[in-house]
């Protein structure tokens, strides 16, 4: 391991917080391999290296040391974190306060292979969700929480995310699974497995797993970034969630439902909590394509839940075992989400509904019919997980 380490200050919290953040003070800690006696090498022998604080230098991990997470690791602009191929990184579990971010500025370089995936999980004996908090990706690609140039701030560690920038690269991450990830910090500042705040399409995204999460999965809070290739198995709230503009493409989804969850897919336009305030005014509007979504049967609520006038356009999906396939809400003030369904702007171009009791629930004041939203009932084949996700996924 490199020891060229400067350690920071705590990160102050800045104005235009997304919500109040009660994430605890960040302690900054001597993470050298003297401090830590590591001197048998090898994965998983000897003690293992700890890493936490703020990182103002690049930090590149050895493939022969063992590395435990027991505390917030944020990497600053102008950094870059690279993890190999193979690595599992431990978490303490110690609930939210245990997390990675990448700053706005600040590079992620983690290419694991379907044969030697990147796994971040909890060092629980008995590990549970929620154990963790997540991975946090912070860029300068557009949001509409905020006007003009400023930027908002994360729910976790009150980082700023947000700009002009939607070709922003926050880097690479290929075959990774997080395990036991979503520790809150009280009821509205909650980690997701990945959290995407105002990500760039230079971001390389692809192959990327979410396991046993108390929170979401995946949550995009605007931005333009491209995931192509993930799963989402066993999150106990939703498991892709969308929010702020999001204006991406999510390709080739698996989401798979356990005893405990909410949404499949749970998109708003903008953030309510705030207001939309793009100038021009826009909506999230991403393109999804080759999804399957996995539910406990008909009784089991909604698979997606579209509201707060988002937009987005569905190709390809499979939906099995719900009470509800699509539920539109919205009003004809600052929610039009079902005047996207009139416009064009919220469609679905090929679905198969397999023991879904009702496809479509309208609850806006638009006039529509489920032909007006869905086109190629029954054509839907979703996506092929079977062969993608084989080897590196868990699917319960």
């Amino acid at each position: 391991m490199k020891n060229n380490l400067l350690f920071g200050l705590a990160i102050v919290a800045l104005m235009f917080s997304c919500t109040s953040d009660d994430t605890a003070d960040i302690n900054i800690y001597d993470n050298s391999v003297t401090n830590n006696n590591n001197n048998s090498g090898g994965s998983g022998n000897g003690d293992c290296i700890f890493l936490s604080g703020t990182y103002f230098q690049d930090l590149t991990l050895d493939p022969d040391n063992c590395y435990k997470l027991n505390g917030s690791l944020i990497m600053a602009a102008g950094t870059t974190l690279t993890i190999p191929a193979g690595m599992t990184i431990e978490a303490v579990a110690a609930g939210a306060d245990v997390y990675i971010a990448i700053s706005q500025g600040a590079q992620i370089q983690a290419n694991g292979t379907s044969s030697n995936p990147i796994v971040l999980t909890s060092d629980a004996s008995n590990p549970a969700a929620g154990d963790w908090g997540g991975l946090i990706l912070l860029g300068r690609a557009p949001i509409n929480s905020v006007s003009g140039t400023a930027t908002s701030t994360s729910e976790i560690a009150s980082l700023p995310y947000g700009g002009t920038n939607a070709a922003d690269n926050s880097g690479s991450i290929r075959y990774m699974r997080i395990e036991y990830s979503g520790g809150a910090a009280d009821g509205q500042s909650e980690n997701n497995g990945f959290s995407f705040y105002g990500v760039g399409n230079g971001t390389v995204v692809e192959y990327i797993q979410a396991y046993l999460g108390k929170d979401d999965g995946a949550e995009f809070f605007g931005g333009t970034v491209n995931v192509n290739y993930i799963s989402v198995v066993g999150a106990e709230d939703d498991s892709i969630d969308w929010t702020e503009g999001f204006s991406g493409t999510v390709t080739n989804a698996y989401v798979k439902h356990l005893t405990e969850h909410d949404k499949a897919f749970e998109c708003d336009g903008y953030n309510t909590d705030f207001g939309n305030f793009s100038n021009p005014i826009y909506f999230a509007k991403p393109t999804v394509s080759n999804v399957t979504i996995v539910g406990l049967g008909s009784a089991s609520g909604e698979a997606v839940r579209l509201r707060a006038g988002t937009q987005g356009i569905f190709n390809n999906v499979s939906i099995e075992g719900y009470a509800t396939g699509f539920r539109i809400d919205g009003d004809s003030g600052d929610n039009p989400t079902g005047a996207g369904v009139l416009s064009g702007d919220l469609h679905v171009t090929d679905v198969t509904f397999t023991d879904v009791t009702t496809k479509l629930t309208n609850n806006t004041p638009e006039a529509f019919t489920e032909a007006d939203f869905i086109s190629g009932d029954g054509n839907g084949t979703g996506t092929d997980y079977a062969t993608w996700g084989a080897g590196w996924t868990v699917n319960n």
